[in-house]
Order: C-alpha cells, then structure tokens, then sequence
C-alpha cells in the first residue's frame, strides 16, 4: 500500500506525466485539491473513490490549518487500507502545495509514499502564454513567491511573509503565485522598494486551458486588472515582450 503525491500539473490533462496519468488510472483512492481540473480528473478510474479537499482561497487562515488536519487523516485511513492511494495536488507537489508537510504525516505513520513531479504553474502557465522565465539580456534569474500575505510590504519577523523589499531589488523575473486578492498591496510594496510603477506585468488566468487569458498591464495598473483565480502574475521585463501574449492566429492571449 502507497500513498503517491503527484502533481496534476497547471490545468491541461496533456501536461500531466506520463507516471502520474498511470497512477491515476489505477488509483482506488483519489484525494484532489481545488485548483485540480475535471479533465484531468476524468481520467481517474470510474470506480474510484474520489474525495475533495480542496481548501478555498486564504489558506493561512486557521480554518485552512484545521482542514489540512483532516487531510493528514485521510491520507493515513485510506494510505492504511487502499492499495493505491493518490493526493493528487495541482502544480507539482512541492511547489507551495504543502507536500513536505503530507510526507512529514505519512512518515510518522509509517506508510509507503512517492513523490511524482508535476508542471509547477509558476513556469509552465507563463511559457503557456508565451512569457519565458529568462531570456539573454533581459532576465538571468526567476523568483517564486506566495502572493497570499495580509500584510503585503510589511515584515511579520517570522519568515512566512515574502520580504517585498529585498524581492523588489533582487531584479529578474518575480512570477507570484495566489497573488491576485493582494495584488495592489503587492504592486505598492515593490514600487515603494524601488521597481519602477512602468515595469511590465503579465497577468495570465486559467493557463493552459481552453479559458486562459492574458491580461498585459504594469505594475501601476496590475491593480485594475479584474480577473479572478488561479491567476498566475509575472512581474519584469519578460512581461513586456510584444510577441508573448499572441496566440498562433496572432490575436491576444
């Protein structure tokens, strides 16, 4: 009995792995979160136990703790008596998607598990729309961040709040993740830090799917931009190159 951790990837079920397709097939248990799309999960056995535990957005709050709990639980009651049990989690398992933490559980119960990597939605939505995370003379590095902060620009002196500051002066491409219920405080920090209010900024929604759009604005406009979640936002001059956002026909993303 083994408990797998696959990433269901960004949306699109032809960017779920070849091993993760597989363990989905055979599955008897699937535990899958919000963000996990029907597409993908139609290729779960149709006899297959599938249990939603998605948390919904504002994962810091202490309901979310309290329903991670009760995701560590039915991890070890049906890791315990399923043969193939899969947490099926969207991205990849590591990625913000609180899998060290379910491996820590799994652990201390001692159940088998494995690990199946998936498409982090921090790359594979910006290169869906065309954004590359670097490019020869434009960006050399990429940083990942939560946008999901209360207190956006300001240091909480525990290490959970992104330090806006210093993201704002390392420079690069910041692609930030469940950032978009804290997108002007976000936008306001990184300008009060020195990036500058006419840097580009690439907002791209639903990515990968048949409903992706992209929003292309600054960072003194990314607080206008009115689309809801899962929205992927990147931040620097990758942003700003005019081929990214075009579709094959040439029209916008």
């Amino acid at each position: 009995m083994t408990v797998y951790l696959v990433g269901a990837g960004p949306g699109d079920p032809g960017l779920l792995t070849l091993r993760g397709a597989e363990l989905l097939r055979s599955a008897d248990v699937v535990l899958y979160d919000r963000l996990v799309t029907s597409d993908v999960l139609r290729l779960a056995r149709c006899d297959a136990l599938c249990i939603d535990v998605g948390k919904r957005p504002g994962t810091d709050s202490p309901a979310a703790d309290h329903r991670q709990d009760d995701i560590g639980r039915l991890l070890v009651e049906h890791g315990r008596k399923a043969a193939i049990v899969v947490r099926l989690k969207g991205g990849d398992p590591f990625v913000f998607g609180r899998g060290g933490e379910e491996i820590e559980i799994l652990e201390r119960a001692g159940i088998a598990w494995e690990i199946v990597p998936g498409v982090s939605s921090a790359l594979g939505v910006p290169g869906a729309a065309g954004i590359p995370a670097t490019y020869r003379g434009l960006a050399s590095s990429v940083t990942i961040v939560t946008g999901q902060t209360r207190h956006a620009g300001e240091s909480s002196g525990c290490g959970h709040e992104p330090d806006w500051e210093a993201l704002a002066r390392t420079g690069g491409t910041l692609v930030i993740l469940m950032g978009m219920a804290s997108r002007a405080a976000i936008a306001a920090a990184l300008v009060d830090a020195g990036r500058g209010p006419d840097t580009p900024v690439a907002v791209i929604q639903n990515g990968t799917t048949a409903a992706q759009r992209t929003v292309c604005t600054t960072l003194a406009g990314l607080p206008d931009v009115d689309l809801g979640p899962p929205a992927v936002i990147v931040v620097g001059p990758v942003a700003g190159l005019g081929w990214r956002a075009r579709g094959p026909d040439g029209s916008g993303g």
